[in-house]
């Protein structure tokens, strides 16, 4: 359908009193099929440390037995003390966040509201040792199910990171395998992520959330720092454990996350992860094939065109000139080839930069203008041109 009825279909889920958590639509049972009794305390949303109620009887969606699958895959019966709380009342009809009676929020989580274990729905207690056995046995079915090599683990800072260091350490250990794994803990600071990496002992990688919002600022202010942009991200920090991407299914349009980059930023911000040596890049679906209800368009064709280039040349050393404000440029190069990438999120430039002297008097092609070509001079030198808010790929013709 269209945006128009994209919208409308979330105010109907609204007005029949049905939670909207950015693309994720819930009704309050979130797939239980019984309730139970359980006595709670209301916490205050902003700070769920803090108690704001006495203990009262409320009743819950926490028993989960799935009768139509009939114990196929598992006999476990979920009740309501594998979790520390909820945020709906069936008996009041109330919408606010309960913790469970001898119960509390699990640690080693963000901070934000105090303690970000609880999110939506019926919050997993990881502290339960139940809880941990029967989501580390459904992790263990679905891959021997499906042969899988690598995970991406979801909104990871509502989770201990206790359990995952662990998790992975025995995953590694019983499938003789390391399976690349990438965390999702949506934050901009990069110091938030460095703590969590730290906490699971860096057995996984985390998308580079801070280097999104980079992107999303120089592409809106055009007294941005080009040469900055790379500060106090996860992939100047560490390398190794960073995943770098541009958008998501969170940051499209329309979306809880919002902070989509603009079309003529696109080009730029691929090149700063597809062609850059540290990270491991990860290209968004909505922009290689579009979204026609947000109404944004395909970039299958510049994509293609830079995933050839980093198959052909992203290799070798990397050398930076990221010397101005405003024009950036950066060298991949081995012995036998090299590339030039120039970039500029203002006025268009010149930048000279060193491809080698075995190219002296040979000419580099701009990939994506081929009418914009330079001769290397006799020390290995090209004046390398850039136009307007645009960015230049040129290898040798």
């Amino acid at each position: 359908g269209t945006k128009e009825d994209y919208l409308a279909c979330i105010q109907a889920f609204q007005k029949a009193g049905i939670n909207v958590y950015g693309d994720i639509v819930l009704n309050h049972k979130m797939g239980a099929d019984g309730t139970e009794i359980v006595n709670a305390k209301e916490v205050n949303r902003q700070n769920t440390n803090e108690i704001i109620s006495g203990d009262e009887q409320i009743k819950v969606y926490t028993l989960f037995t799935f009768p139509g699958r009939n114990k196929k895959y598992s006999d476990f019966i979920w009740h309501w003390y594998h979790f520390d709380g909820i945020d709906y009342d069936e008996k009041t009809h109330r919408n606010t966040i309960f913790l469970f009676d001898q119960k509390s929020w699990d640690q080693e989580v963000d901070d934000e509201n105090g303690n970000y274990d609880y999110l939506m729905g019926a919050d997993l207690d990881f502290g339960n040792e139940e809880t941990v056995q029967e989501v580390t046995s459904w992790l263990y079915w679905y891959i021997n199910l499906t042969k899988i090599n690598g995970l991406r683990l979801d909104a990871v800072k509502h989770i201990p990171a206790s359990f995952y260091k662990n998790l992975l350490l025995k995953i590694y250990h019983d499938f003789n395998k390391e399976l690349f794994t990438v965390g999702e803990y949506w934050h901009g600071d990069v110091y938030h992520l460095e703590k969590y990496l730290k906490e699971v002992n860096f057995e996984m990688s985390l998308f580079d959330v801070p280097l999104h919002y980079h992107f999303y600022d120089a592409s809106h202010n055009e007294n941005y720092d080009f040469s900055h942009i790379f500060d106090q991200t996860l992939v100047s920090m560490y390398p190794s454990n960073a995943v770098t991407f541009v958008d998501n299914h969170d940051t499209e349009p329309s979306q809880s996350l919002a902070s989509f980059i603009p079309d003529w930023f696109k080009g730029h911000a691929y090149c700063l992860t597809l062609l850059r040596k540290s990270g491991y890049p990860c290209v968004f679906y909505g922009d290689l094939e579009g979204i026609d209800y947000e109404n944004v368009s395909s970039k299958k064709e510049m994509l293609h065109q830079l995933l050839s280039l980093r198959k052909q040349y992203n290799e070798g050393n990397q050398e930076d000139y990221f010397d101005h404000p405003h024009l950036i440029g950066w060298i991949r190069r081995t012995q036998t080839k090299a590339m030039v990438i120039i970039m500029t999120n203002s006025n268009g430039g010149i930048k000279s930069m060193y491809v080698g002297k075995e190219d002296r008097h040979c000419y580099y092609v701009n990939v994506f203008n081929g009418y914009q070509r330079v001769l290397i001079n006799e020390d290995g030198y090209g004046d390398f041109y850039c136009e307007d808010k645009n960015f230049a790929v040129y290898v040798k013709e």
